[in-house]
């Protein structure tokens, strides 16, 4: 008969399921994880220990005054001498990267959240004394004793922008619950940016290093931007007080 697909398969009356139903198994809903909140839970404490970690050697990390600066590369321009910072800093913390990639490629890798939590401090101390120096070569360092200068830049590098040291209230948040909500925010972000140095490939070193150069940069540079609307030049700076020597910054392993 014209029209008729030999084909196609005919459905017996009463038999099989109606057209277009499911089966029980297809529309049974998804059993819950019951792990997932403990695995919650284990993720939100780690991030903690973290932040708790970076906020406790913050104080601790060696900041270079403008004077010293200068001495240690003489005869260049604030832009000159900016760049030669964040060079640096980003051989830094594609070394770091490159370290922890290149260990999640041993045989039997290191557990990978002390290895991650390793990456992301070891980068916030190279990132913070980049900060804290940036703003001494913009003539901005922020007031206060070591401590309140070092959360200073801590929430300069939480908030990724210069701090404005014309505003008190800015540089009084710094020690508030608002800047470490911040900065476990960072530090959520930059452990989703971070996970793909830890896969266990041959390319884990070069993208972990390739990411973390990538990044600082990119905080460096919107914080140069920042700080060049508010530059104090150098002849205008008053003498100031040299920065005293900080303790050791040791980076123990998270428990």
């Amino acid at each position: 008969m014209a029209g008729v697909n030999p084909f196609r398969k005919r459905h017996e009356g009463g038999q099989g399921p109606a057209a277009g139903a499911r089966s029980r198994d297809e529309t049974a809903p998804v059993p819950a994880d019951p792990t997932a909140p403990v695995r919650r839970g284990r993720v939100r404490a780690t991030i903690a220990a973290i932040a708790d970690r970076i906020i406790e050697i913050a104080p601790r990390i060696p900041v270079r005054d403008l004077a010293t600066l200068r001495a240690q590369f003489p005869g260049l321009t604030p832009e000159e001498l900016a760049d030669k910072l964040v060079a640096g800093a980003c051989a830094g913390t594609a070394t770091v990267g490159a370290g922890v990639g290149a260990a999640a490629m041993l045989p039997v890798p290191p557990a990978m959240p002390a290895e991650l939590a390793t990456e992301i401090i070891g980068v916030a101390v190279i990132e913070l004394k980049l900060i804290a120096e940036l703003h001494e070569v913009y003539g901005l360092r922020p007031p206060g004793n070591l401590r309140q200068r070092a959360m200073a830049a801590l929430t300069s590098w939480t908030e990724e922008r210069g701090i404005d040291i014309a505003k008190p209230a800015s540089l009084n948040a710094a020690l508030g619950g608002q800047m470490k909500r911040e900065l476990r925010q960072q530090i959520m972000k930059r452990t989703l940016r971070n996970l793909p140095s830890l896969t266990p490939f041959m390319v884990g070193a070069t993208v972990g290093g390739v990411m973390n150069r990538r990044d600082t940069r990119r905080v460096a540079n919107k914080i140069r931007k920042d700080l060049r609307a508010k530059q104090v030049p150098w002849d205008a700076l008053p003498d100031l007080p040299a920065s005293p020597p900080p303790g050791p910054a040791p980076l123990p392993p998270v428990d």
